[in-house]
């Protein structure tokens, strides 16, 4: 007698499902992959082996067993799709999104760049103990210690550059 695994799973051998599983279920998963949401994947995966467990008797082990497997995972998963309800609300209960829109993305990015550009144009002490400050959320002792310069050097450094951004990043009046 043959001792295939098709033969094994058309006689109903007890093992044959689970090496089945071992070898098929990677194929199978990436073939429902293709039809079915990823979050119900393995739910439908499942499906397909228990049916295979349960009709394996009706399986032709001359045939593929592979071919026999996907034709199910088609099967089911159009099953699936078929019973899934896709939530709808009506036109009239969508408000307007909150938060950025594409022009608020793009004057962000606009303003770093002046910001940065700016910056560039300080001293480097005033310019370090700014990002120091503000991108490296630092306290001022902290920005001290860092340096080891004294922490009214900090401050007055600070307060500078602050001070000419200010000026650097003013709008222009024309």
């Amino acid at each position: 007698m043959n001792e295939t695994l098709e033969y094994r799973l058309a006689a109903g051998e007890e093992t044959a499902i689970g090496d089945c599983y071992r070898t098929h279920a990677p194929a199978v998963r990436s073939y429902l992959r293709r039809y079915v949401p990823p979050q119900d994947v393995e739910d439908v995966l499942q499906v397909v082996f228990t049916e295979a467990w349960r009709f394996g008797h009706r399986f032709d082990p001359a045939r593929s067993l592979t071919a026999w497997l996907l034709g199910i995972a088609y099967k089911r998963a159009v099953d699936h799709l078929r019973v899934r309800t896709l939530t709808t609300v009506p036109l009239e209960a969508v408000t307007e999104p909150t938060g950025h829109d594409g022009r608020d993305d793009g004057d962000v990015l606009a303003d770093r760049d002046r910001i940065r550009r700016a910056l560039a144009v300080l001293p480097d002490a005033q310019r370090q103990a700014i990002e120091l400050a503000y991108y490296g959320d630092l306290t001022q002792r902290e920005i001290a210690d860092r340096l080891r310069v004294p922490l009214g050097t900090v401050k007055a450094r600070t307060a500078r550059g602050l001070r000419r951004l200010s000026l650097l990043l003013a709008p222009a009046t024309t």
